[in-house]
């Protein structure tokens, strides 16, 4: 068979998904598989951890079959893989076998970078598979799989949702397709919050808004909650600090500009330059300032520096609530 490059087709001979994101390399394997079946209902499955190929396991696998069956093969921590056996890999990519697909699940990275090389260079399929450490991508991914299935979903109901779950994107998607599955129409914050109250109250960014927003109460109800079921401390003073900063960075940008504009310029999203600016009405400079030393002194507290770290968040609330009002004072 001649070698086929088709960068979109889940058929194609290779296809390499690369990163260490679970989700998405399951993701990237049942695509493959789907499609294979879709073109074989009777297509052989044989899904492998490194240490099952050894050098001739793929020649075995992929040599021609009397029933001239489909096949999808399927290597997992691909750049676990033995020096000899990336031969036999290597030498595959070359001339791979028709009605075969071959998946390589790899790591990145600097380990087995050689058949990573060689894989890109024989023209393999390629599927991203990066670890989501960021909030932006976590709240891009949620977005992704609202679209997917075709359904609409305010960014604040995003943010909400990635704010209520957390880094997880297996529990990310499954809250997506419990809300599809659940509610008709747009998928907006209130609805996040009646799915997701207990774990969304839990958020150490719920706390924070409470508190910029000037609201002591809830904002310590929400501190004692998300202490109360497990949320580290160090989360809550970067949310906190977050917060504030954003108070102080929109607060001393250009006035009057479009959310648009001004997310370019501060690099927010504009959903949270609307927020932002109804939750910076009480504050002053004086306020941020004292604000930001307060944010600073719990952190230390938390980090080693006092005896008691709740108590350290508690009055970092109380001052940024206080801080939050100062306008009116």
């Amino acid at each position: 068979m001649a070698k086929k490059i088709a960068h979109d087709d889940p058929l194609a001979p290779v296809t390499l998904a690369v990163g260490q994101e679970d989700l998405l390399l399951d993701r990237a394997v049942r695509e493959v598989v789907a499609a294979a079946r879709a073109a074989d209902a009777d297509t052989d499955v044989r899904d492998l951890a490194s240490d099952q190929v050894q050098p001739g396991t793929l020649a075995e696998l992929t040599s021609p079959s009397l029933f001239a069956e489909r096949k999808v093969v399927i290597v997992r921590n691909a750049q676990d893989l033995s020096a000899d056996t990336v031969k036999d890999v290597k030498g595959y990519l070359g001339a791979p076998a028709e009605e075969i697909t071959l998946v390589l699940l790899h790591a990145g990275g600097a380990k087995g970078k050689a058949l990573l090389d060689a894989a890109r260079k024989a023209g393999a399929r390629e599927v991203p598979c990066p670890k989501m450490t960021k909030p932006a991508d976590r709240l891009a991914f949620v977005r992704g799989e609202f679209r997917t299935v075709g359904r609409a979903a305010t960014p604040e109901a995003c943010q909400a949702l990635v704010d209520a779950i957390g880094s997880d994107l297996r529990e990310l998607a499954s809250a997506v397709s419990q809300l599809v599955a659940d509610v008709e129409g747009t998928v907006d914050e209130a609805v996040v919050g009646r799915y997701y109250t207990g774990r969304a109250e839990a958020s150490s960014f719920t706390v924070a808004d409470r508190a910029v927003e000037g609201r002591a109460a809830e904002a310590l109800e929400a501190l004692r909650w998300s202490l109360s079921t497990g949320v580290a401390p160090v989360l809550i003073t970067s949310a906190l600090a977050q917060g504030v900063r954003a108070i102080g960075k929109l607060s001393s940008a250009r006035g009057g500009g479009r959310p648009a504009d001004l997310a370019r310029e501060l690099g927010m999203p504009p959903w949270k330059i609307d927020r932002v600016r109804q939750q910076m009405r009480g504050w002053t400079p004086d306020g941020v300032a004292v604000a930001l030393r307060a944010v600073a002194e719990a952190d230390a507290g938390v980090k080693g520096g006092g005896d008691d770290p709740e108590y350290a968040l508690e009055k970092a609330v109380v001052v940024i609530a206080r801080a939050a009002r100062s306008r009116r004072a």
